[in-house]
C-alpha cells in the first residue's frame, strides 16, 4: 500500500544483468522477492537480503536464444506449489521455469515474432502478446486459442479477475476486451502505441502509451480519466496493492508515483529508458532500465539506503548526459538560461525541473519536496550525432528500432522505410530490405554502405538498442486438425430426465454425459414437404423449374428417406436433389429439408461429404448461415450439418472444416428463434461427441468458447440442456479441459441452471457438470 505522504527514496541498486532490464514481476516465492529479465538473455530471481536493505540473486535462468522481454508468475498449483515463472523473448518462444531450476521446465512455441507481454490467470492459464499481432491463450504446455483482431504488434496483455475476460493493448493504438476468445469491445482514445496495462478492479483498468498519457477505463468502454505528466513514451505501469494508486516509467528517464490521480513524486534515473516497474507487497517499487541496473525505492525509513549510497546515486545522476532532442526538458535555448543563483529559489512542486548555465555548461536540476532542495539530474549535452529523434526509440510498424531510414532507390520511384538496430548485421539488413520490397539485388553494397555511414560510431553500449525484427509474417492461425474418428450411427436420444423429487439419500445417476453418439433431427412430414416443393416449383423461373419427372424422382427419394427403407438412393435422385438445393434463397427451403433428411443415409452422406464433392456441399450450407438470410434456411442448414455427423464421411468432413463451420454457425446466436438456438446447441454437442473421442484439446478450446458465447444469449431450456450435455462431454476425463472451462468462467455462467425446476433434466445435468468443475 502506498503510505500516506511519505516520499520514496533509494533502497538499493542491484548490478547483475549485462544489458537493459526489460521486465520485472513480484515473486510469490521466496516471499518479498521479484524476478527480472534482460536483453542479456537471462532471467534472475532476487530475494530480500536478511542482513541489510538489499536483495541477493538466488539464481539465474537461461533458456532463450535472444533477448528476454517480459516475465510473469504462474500461481501455485498442486503440481507446483511454489508457482512457475514464465518469460517471453525475441526468439518467439515462452520459457516456463520452476523457482529452483536454472533450465526451463518446458518451452511454448507458436508465436511467429517477439513475445513482448505475458499475464497469468486462474487454473494455470497464461496469456501472451506478440509482435505477430496475435495473443495466445495457453494451458500448461498447450496453446488453447489465438486471439486475432489487432492490426499491429500487441505490446500489453492482462487477464482480468472476472473469469474469461482478457485485455490486449496494441501498436494499432487500441485496446481490445476479449470474452471466451471473442472480441467483445475495442477501446479507442490513445494517439499512439499502447505499451502497458494494469488492473484496478473487476470493472476498471489503466493503460499507458507512447502518447505520454495514462488512461483509466471502465470495462464497459468509457474512458474515466486521462493523466498527463511524462514527457515521452510511457513503457510500464504497475498498481499498488489494495488501492488505486500506481507507478509509471518511461523514456523520459523517470519513475513517477501517482496518488489520488495526481503525480505525487518524480524520481529521475541515470538511464534514458526506464523500461519496467513492479510494486512489491510492502509497497516498495522496483524499476529496470537501459543501463542494466535494477533499483528499488522505498517509503520506509528502516529500508532506505545509507547516506553514502544515496550520495553515490545522486552523483551518478548528476553526471548523466541529457540529450535536449528528447524533449524531456522542453525547448532549450542555452543563451537565455539563468545562472546558479536561480537554485536559491525553492521549487513549487515535487519533480519540477530547472535548467541553469554554469561556466558555459547547461545543468538540469529537479526539486525534491521531501528534502527541500534541488538535486542535480544531469548535464544537458548537444546532439550525439545520432539522427533519430530520441536516444534510440523509433517506431516502425509498431516495433522499436534504433534507426528508421528513408531510402530513395531512384529519383522517380517511391521512397522506402528501412528499420535498423545497431545489433544487426548491416549486410543482412540490406539484403532483407531489398527482398521485402522486391528491389534489384545490385543495390546491396549501396544500401549496406548507407547504413554503415549513417550509424558511424554507434555501438551497443552507447544506446539502448531495441530488438532486431526478423520480419517474419504473421502467419494465419488455423484452428483444428483433421480427425478420422468414427462415431457409431445412433438414433435420437430422447433425453428423458427424471421429473420426480429426489431425496438427498437417493443418488441420481448421470445418464447425460459423456454423450457417445451424434444427435440428429429426424422428424418430418413428407406430404407437407412435397406439397410445398410443388407449390414453389410453380413460381420458379424457367431455368430453375423442375419437370414432372424430377418431382416424381424427389418424391421417391423423400419416401425412402422417411421410411426405414433398404433402397439405396440412385445417382439420378442425388443429381436432381442437388439441382433443387441450388434454387434461389426465397424458395429453396423444402429442398433443404429433403437434403437434411437424406444426408443421414450412408450413400447420400458419402456422396455429398466425400473428398470429391465436399467443398461445394459445405459452401452451399454455409451460404445459408448468413445472419441476414431467411430463418427457415438458417434452421435447415444447421439441422443438415447436425445430421452429417451420423456417418463416417460426414463426421470426417465436419471435423476437417470445424473452424469455418463453427465461426459461421455462431453468428446464428443473435436471433431469438428458439428452434435455431436448439439446432446451434445440437451442432455444438455433436462436435463435443467427436472431440471427446479424439481428445483434441485445441478443438475443445474452440468448442468451449462457442458454448460460453452461446450461453450468454440463449434462453430456451432445451438449447441450454444440449449445451450442458456438450460441456459435460467435453470436460469428461480431461483435466486440461476442466481447467480451461474454469478459466473461461463457464462455471459461473451455468450456476443459475442448477436451480431450474422444470424440466428436471436441466438442473440434474447442470449439477453433474458443476461437480466436474
Amino acid at each position: 500500500m502506498a503510505g500516506e505522504g511519505g516520499a520514496y527514496r533509494l533502497r538499493c541498486s542491484l548490478v547483475g544483468h549485462g544489458q537493459d532490464v526489460r521486465g520485472l514481476t513480484r515473486g510469490l516465492f521466496p516471499e518479498g522477492g521479484f524476478v527480472s529479465v534482460s536483453r542479456d538473455r537471462t532471467a534472475r530471481l532476487w530475494v530480500p537480503d536478511g542482513l541489510n536493505r538489499g536483495f541477493t540473486e538466488m539464481h539465474c535462468m537461461s533458456g532463450h536464444s535472444n533477448f528476454v522481454s517480459c516475465v510473469c508468475i504462474i500461481p501455485p498449483s498442486d503440481l507446483y506449489p511454489r508457482g512457475l515463472i514464465a518469460t517471453g523473448g525475441n526468439d518467439h518462444n515462452i520459457c516456463i521455469f520452476t523457482v529452483d531450476n536454472p533450465a526451463p521446465l518446458y518451452i511454448l512455441k507458436g508465436h511467429k515474432n517477439t513475445v513482448c507481454s505475458l499475464s497469468s490467470g486462474k487454473f494455470g492459464t497464461l496469456l501472451s502478446g506478440s509482435w505477430d499481432t496475435t495473443a495466445k491463450v495457453w494451458l500448461n504446455d498447450r496453446c488453447m486459442m489465438t486471439l486475432q483482431g489487432h492490426t499491429a504488434a500487441i505490446w500489453a496483455v492482462k487477464i482480468l479477475p472476472e473469469q474469461g475476460l482478457m485485455l490486449t493493448g496494441s501498436a494499432d493504438k487500441t485496446i481490445k476486451l476479449w470474452k471466451a476468445g471473442r472480441c467483445e469491445r475495442t477501446f479507442t482514445g490513445h494517439e499512439d502505441c499502447v505499451r502497458g496495462l494494469a488492473i484496478l478492479s473487476e470493472m476498471e483498468f489503466l493503460s499507458c502509451a507512447n502518447d505520454a498519457s495514462v488512461r483509466r477505463w471502465q470495462i464497459s468502454g468509457e474512458c474515466l480519466q486521462v493523466y498527463y505528466g511524462h514527457t515521452n513514451y510511457i513503457y510500464s505501469i504497475s498498481v499498488f496493492p489494495q488501492c488505486k494508486d500506481f507507478v509509471t516509467t518511461g523514456e523520459d528517464r523517470s519513475l513517477r508515483i501517482w496518488k489520488q490521480g495526481e503525480c505525487a513524486q518524480t524520481i529521475r534515473l541515470p538511464a534514458q529508458s526506464v523500461w519496467c516497474c513492479c510494486v512489491l507487497d510492502n509497497g516498495d517499487i522496483v524499476v529496470g532500465a537501459s543501463d542494466g541496473i535494477i533499483r528499488v525505492f522505498t517509503e520506509s525509513l528502516e529500508r532506505t539506503a545509507s547516506a553514502e549510497e544515496i550520495q553515490a546515486f545522486e552523483n551518478e545522476l548528476s553526471q548523466a548526459s541529457i540529450d535536449p532532442k528528447t524533449g524531456d526538458l522542453g525547448d532549450i535555448n542555452a543563451d537565455d538560461l539563468p545562472g546558479r543563483e536561480h537554485l536559491k529559489d525553492p521549487g513549487t512542486r515535487d519533480g519540477q525541473t530547472r535548467l541553469i548555465k554554469d561556466n558555459g555548461k547547461v545543468e538540469a536540476y529537479q526539486w525534491s519536496v521531501s528534502e527541500g532542495r534541488w538535486i542535480k539530474i544531469g548535464d544537458v549535452v548537444g546532439s550525439s550525432g545520432a539522427t533519430q529523434q530520441t536516444s534510440g526509440k523509433v517506431l516502425f510498424e509498431g516495433k522499436e528500432y534504433d534507426y528508421v531510414f528513408t531510402i530513395d532507390v531512384n529519383e522517380s520511384g517511391p521512397s522506402y522505410k528501412l528499420p535498423y538496430n545497431i545489433t544487426e548485421d548491416p549486410w543482412l539488413t540490406a539484403y532483407n530490405f531489398l527482398q521485402k520490397n522486391d528491389l534489384n539485388p545490385m543495390f546491396l553494397d549501396q544500401v549496406a554502405k548507407f547504413i554503415m555511414d549513417n550509424t558511424k560510431g554507434q555501438t551497443l553500449l552507447s544506446t539502448s538498442a531495441q530488438f532486431s525484427d526478423p520480419f517474419t509474417g504473421a502467419g494465419r492461425y488455423v484452428p483444428g486438425s483433421a480427425s478420422n474418428a468414427v462415431a457409431p450411427v445412433g438414433g435420437v436420444d430422447p433425453y428423458t430426465g427424471m421429473g420426480a423429487y429426489q431425496s438427498a439419500a437417493a443418488k441420481v445417476e448421470n445418464i447425460y454425459f459423456p454423450k457417445k453418439d451424434a444427435v440428429t433431427f429426424d422428424q418430418a412430414n413428407p406430404t407437407q414437404i412435397l406439397g410445398k416443393l410443388k407449390e414453389l416449383n410453380g413460381s420458379a423461373t424457367e431455368e430453375h423449374k423442375l419437370t414432372e419427372d424430377d418431382l416424381i424422382i424427389l418424391e421417391k427419394l423423400l419416401s425412402a428417406m422417411c421410411n426405414t427403407s433398404t433402397e439405396t438412393p440412385t445417382a439420378q435422385q442425388l443429381q436432381t436433389l442437388w439441382r433443387a438445393v441450388n434454387w434461389p434463397e426465397d424458395i429453396v427451403f423444402p429442398a433443404l429439408d429433403i437434403l437434411r433428411l437424406s444426408v443421414r443415409h450412408p450413400t447420400v452422406n458419402e456422396n455429398f461429404c466425400s473428398e470429391k464433392d465436399h467443398v461445394q456441399f459445405i459452401i452451399l450450407l454455409l451460404k445459408f448461415l448468413n445472419p441476414k438470410g431467411k430463418q427457415a434456411n438458417q434452421l435447415l442448414a444447421l439441422r443438415a450439418l447436425c445430421n452429417c455427423f451420423v456417418n463416417q464421411a460426414g463426421q470426417k468432413l465436419m471435423m476437417e472444416q470445424r473452424g469455418e463451420i463453427m465461426t459461421q454457425a455462431i453468428e446464428m446466436k443473435s436471433g431469438n428463434n428458439k428452434n435455431i438456438h436448439i439446432a446451434l446447441a445440437t451442432l455444438t454437442l455433436n462436435y463435443a461427441v467427436c472431440l471427446h473421442k479424439v481428445n483434441n484439446i485445441e478443438g475443445k478450446a474452440q468448442c468451449l468458447s462457442v458454448i460460453s458465447t452461446i450461453m450468454e444469449v440463449v434462453k430456451d431450456l432445451e438449447a441450454i440442456f444440449r449445451l450442458l450435455v456438450a460441456l459435460g462431454t467435453l470436460i469428461s476425463d480431461d483435466t486440461n479441459a476442466v481447467q480451461l472451462a474454469k478459466s473461461l468462467g463457464v462455471d459461473s455462467q451455468i450456476k443459475k441452471y442448477a436451480s431450474v425446476s422444470e424440466p428436471a433434466k436441466v438442473k440434474e445435468c447442470c449439477r453433474f457438470v458443476l461437480n466436474l468443475l
